[in-house]
């Protein structure tokens, strides 16, 4: 939607806003029109929605000039903050931080507007969030999807969406970096984040074949779902050659899948969009195998969602806490009704419930996966089973893993509530921080702070979900803001007692003799 240009009778995006026919193929055949056709926008509308943005901030004093004390180590500057990821965490995170008048710089591994899922793994056809949700607005009308969109199609177009497509939702992102100017640099993925004792955190980074190093006072993790870790797959997956099958978070092209049975491992969100993907990429049958006797019907985090949540949940009791977030994870998330519809309505499409692989194995050409029920005879397999915290699959942890407090360290389950994936999460602290399992042996830790999914049970869900990600994103910032000024308020008191500029000049009065007093007695 950037940088519109003419064509007669209507506005069009630049070309270089368009996926390459190489991203094209890797998002999925079935959207090839869509990425063709959409985006007519009307470049007026879009121009005076961002000149409202502009007064906005400007009558709202925004962003803030920058107060951070400039620092230097070695000759080389020290960074106020580094964020590692530019999705949608990292840019709200980036913009929380410059309405405050702290600088951040956000490095990310992929090309430029292709950050996150939603252009490159993603295979739903729409975001499953009410499309009213303000996401990463920052509290201004402006700043919302909904005003960029309806900017772009008219408030007619707003009123019959059902749902927001998760390209317009990339677009929109694109936008957000765009108007409010954050420095993203692409291309760059951290091989190495390593804290020192002298208040900094050392990252390396690999850009354009070089290496370098990069010095920040604080590092924000702003690195998506699987966060501190993975994508997961059982162990049966060793007994099936890696290039037979693929988990629901890699890229792919799913026209390879054209004739051939595929089963998917899994039953929720994920499952039925990399299923209806395969349907719709000519696949010859799909076999949904879930574990579930049933479908989970009912999304208890919707029901819990308020800003008693958002914003009462990180000073919770760990005992509440913990029921909270296992009762989640017990229950489980449905499929939205519209994926899950995309999936049934092709007749060779089989939802097999209460059937866990129990093994898998080749047969003369063929993979076979026993089941309870049989065995389901497949060609090739998707697993949507989901993230994991494992370090080993992140070797830019290398530095932080051995000494990060997890929850299982501080936490002990009661009775009928244990759960190995809370365990694993991390303990942090108010500001997202790192702690140490055992204090004083690595230094400096706590200038790492996690604003991503593996945060969910310290903080609630307010790093990675849209409902949220604002409110997350705000207190990442003002503890930031707080953590940035007392370990430098030598130098800010310094500065005060140097600030000179006069609110009065001396010559707006004259001394009056005092002959009306009455005397001393």
């Amino acid at each position: 939607m950037v940088d519109s240009v003419k064509q007669p009778g209507r506005l069009r995006p630049a070309p270089e806003n368009f996926l390459s026919e190489e991203q094209i193929k890797a998002v999925g055949a079935g959207r090839r029109d869509f990425l063709r056709k959409s985006f007519l926008a009307a470049g007026a509308a879009l121009a005076a929605l961002e000149a409202r943005l502009r007064e906005d901030l400007s009558r709202l004093e925004l962003p803030a000039r920058r107060w951070t004390v400039p620092r230097q180590h070695g000759g080389q500057p020290v960074a106020d903050v580094v964020i590692v990821g530019a999705g949608m965490a990292g840019l709200t995170a980036a913009a929380a931080l410059k309405f405050l008048g702290i600088e951040a710089v956000l490095l990310d591994r992929a090309p430029a507007g292709f950050e996150g899922p939603w252009a490159t793994t993603a295979r739903m056809e729409t975001l499953r969030s009410p499309k009213q949700l303000t996401g990463p607005a920052l509290g201004m009308a402006s700043l919302t999807f909904r005003a960029w969109f309806e900017a772009c199609f008219g408030a007619a177009a707003w009123a019959e969406l059902d749902k927001i497509d998760r390209l317009h939702w990339m677009e929109y992102l694109r936008w957000y970096r765009r108007v409010l100017e954050l420095p993203v640099r692409n291309g760059h993925t951290v091989q190495a984040i390593e804290p020192q004792a002298d208040r900094r955190v050392v990252l390396r980074v690999a850009h354009a074949g070089k290496v370098f190093e990069l010095a920040a006072s604080r590092v924000v993790l702003a690195t998506g779902r699987d966060g501190l870790g993975s994508p997961w797959v059982p162990d049966f997956a060793r007994t099936i050659p890696r290039t037979r099958w693929a988990h629901s978070a890699d890229l792919m092209d799913y026209r390879t899948l054209r004739g051939q049975r595929v089963a998917v491992v899994g039953g929720g969100s994920s499952a039925m969009d990399v299923a209806a993907t395969a349907l719709e990429a000519g696949a010859a049958s799909v076999d949904l195998l879930v574990r579930r006797a049933d479908l989970p019907r009912i999304n208890k985090g919707k029901g819990a969602g308020s800003p008693g949540m958002t914003h009462g949940y990180q000073d919770l009791p760990d005992a509440w806490k913990w029921r909270i977030r296992h009762y989640l994870n017990r229950q489980q998330t449905p499929p939205p009704h519209g994926s899950t519809l995309r999936v049934s309505r092709h007749p060779n499409a089989r939802f097999h419930l209460g059937c866990p692989v129990l093994e898998a194995g080749e047969h003369q050409g063929a993979l076979h996966l026993r089941t309870p029920k049989g065995i389901c005879v497949a060609d090739f397999v998707l697993f949507s089973t989901g993230f994991r915290m494992n370090f080993d699959a992140r070797p830019e942890f290398a530095a932080l893993a051995p000494h990060l407090r997890l929850w299982g360290d501080r936490y002990q389950a009661a009775p009928g509530e244990a759960d190995d994936e809370l365990s694993e999460l991390p303990d942090l602290g108010p500001v997202f921080e790192f702690t140490e399992k055992s204090p004083g042996a690595c230094p400096g830790l706590s200038r790492v702070h996690c604003f991503c999914y593996p945060a969910v049970l310290s903080h609630g869900a307010v790093t990675g979900d849209i409902p949220a990600i604002s409110e997350g994103a705000q207190r990442l910032a003002q503890g930031l803001a707080s953590l940035l000024f007392r370990e430098n308020i030598e130098a800010h008191f310094a500065a005060m007692e140097r600030y000179a500029d006069p609110e009065l000049l001396g010559d707006e009065w004259q001394p009056s003799d005092s002959s009306h007093f009455l005397p001393l007695s």
